[in-house]
């Protein structure tokens, strides 16, 4: 079983995902994101920030990979700014009934080329994260918001727990660098303190759309 993980301009999601049906896949998950671009020339023109979503999908490897490949294509991911596809391995499965409680073996041992760097901090911390990976060598990422409930995360008011935002950051990096983007992130941002933030870390199966 592998996640299949697309990032693309918004508006094209719901596109992407019902061309996945018609290739076999069950479903998906569509994600309101924005995207930050590393480029001295968009950023002056305020264009380096841009609006994504996120397409999230789980199935069988074979289907997942034969899915990425077939949509890669139809969307164009070979031309820059199109979309980034890439997939991960996932050990199990809950709560869908299409794909039974199990567990699935690991995928075949392979060298991995990239790591997706996941990382999740307080509201207004995103750009904090992605400046520090930036830094030390990142070419960008993605943001997305949400809401978090640790035991170092509620506040109160009137009496009532107060559950702040939070912003998740996706960062994509060769293996050779993940190492110090992971440390950047985590010294500026002081991650290690309860309550600042936590970094996820996990090797990328396949890759689409990614440019040096």
């Amino acid at each position: 079983m592998q996640e299949i993980y697309f990032i693309v301009n918004c508006g094209l999601g719901s596109k992407l995902l019902k061309k996945a049906k018609k290739l076999g896949m069950r479903g998906g998950t569509i994600l309101r994101a924005h995207g930050t671009i590393e480029n001295s020339l968009l950023h002056l023109f305020a264009l380096d920030d841009q609006r994504k979503e996120i397409v999230m999908m789980a199935g069988p490897s074979t289907l997942c990979r034969e899915v990425m490949q077939k949509l890669a294509q139809i969307f164009h991911f070979e031309k820059p700014n199109h979309g980034i596809a890439f997939s991960l391995p996932l050990f199990k499965v809950c709560g869908v009934s299409c794909y039974p409680d199990q567990e699935y073996p690991k995928e075949s041992e392979q060298s991995a080329m990239y790591q997706s760097i996941l990382t999740i901090v307080n509201r207004g911390k995103a750009e904090d994260v992605i400046t520090a990976a930036n830094h030390a060598g990142a070419k960008g990422g993605t943001i997305v918001h949400g809401r978090g409930a640790g035991i170092h995360e509620t506040s109160k008011l009137f009496a009532m727990d107060i559950e702040p935002e939070k912003e998740v950051v996706l960062i994509l990096a060769k293996v050779n660098q993940a190492k110090d983007i992971i440390q950047a992130i985590r010294t500026e941002l002081e991650i290690d303190k309860p309550g600042n933030g936590i970094i996820l870390v996990q090797e990328v199966l396949e890759t689409y759309g990614i440019y040096e």
